[in-house]
């Protein structure tokens, strides 16, 4: 498992380092933060090595690295992305392998082998992304991308929280190959995304991405433990958020 408890919120840091730490200053100790979220403005600005050495100053969660888009060059690179983030000290990576099934077997194989838990992705949140709805990527191929995934032993995806219908899609097709698949989403407050709809299309095994919504706000710790709020609410007294 790469996050030990079933529904958390996870913080995207697509942020440069100042406003990262604060980031991770206001909400590292809460227990409805189940990771974070590290994106490219980081990698590129300070290095993966530095933004881990900063994390982990304030917290000993899962660090999940989003290359936006990783798994989209041919396969052979995938063995340099992964080494180079497990010497980082990145815990798990996102991967959209839109280039294809080798590319999708080889950085899935290269990233287990550097022990990182592996997220697939293939359907993104915004407009006119696959061909019916006016975009350039086959339908049937994000469906075959997922089913590939899940033929090679995947467990955890990330799905669009502003199309919950297509979550239920996506989860559906997924409970015929894994028993109890895990989701992530971002796509929620600016992208449209309403956290309830996602959460009840999702299923028992969900962690919402949040981005702006969090690292915008006058009050970061507030926001972020708003949404560990709305996560507690809609789960019901079953389902908890760390101890």
């Amino acid at each position: 498992m790469i996050i030990s408890q079933p529904r958390s919120i996870i913080p995207a840091c697509d942020v440069e380092a100042e406003q990262y730490e604060a980031l991770l200053k206001a909400t590292a100790d809460l227990p409805g933060i189940g990771g974070y979220k590290l994106g490219f403005a980081l990698s590129l600005s300070i290095g993966l090595p530095r933004a881990v050495e900063i994390a982990r100053r304030y917290t000993h969660k899962p660090l999940i690295y989003d290359h936006q888009k990783a798994g989209s060059d041919i396969p052979d690179t995938g063995k340099v992305f992964a080494r180079i983030c497990r010497e980082a000290g990145i815990n798990a990576v996102i991967i959209f392998p839109h280039a294809g099934p080798e590319t999708e077997r080889a950085w899935i194989d290269y990233a287990r082998n550097e022990d990182l838990g592996v997220i697939v992705g293939g359907l993104m949140t915004h407009k006119k992304f696959v061909r019916s709805e006016g975009g350039f990527i086959a339908d049937e191929a994000i469906v075959e991308l997922y089913e590939k995934a899940a033929g090679l032993g995947v467990n955890d995806y990330v799905v669009p929280g502003n199309n919950p219908t297509a979550i239920r899609k996506i989860r559906a097709m997924l409970e015929r190959e894994r028993a109890h698949p895990v989701f992530y989403s971002p796509g929620f407050v600016s992208q449209g995304g309403e956290l309830s709809a996602a959460i009840d299309a999702a299923g028992a095994n969900y962690h919402p991405i949040v981005g702006r919504a969090i690292y915008n706000a006058p009050d970061m710790r507030k926001a972020a433990q708003d949404f560990c709020n709305q996560l507690v609410e809609a789960s019901g007294d079953s389902i908890t958020l760390g101890e």
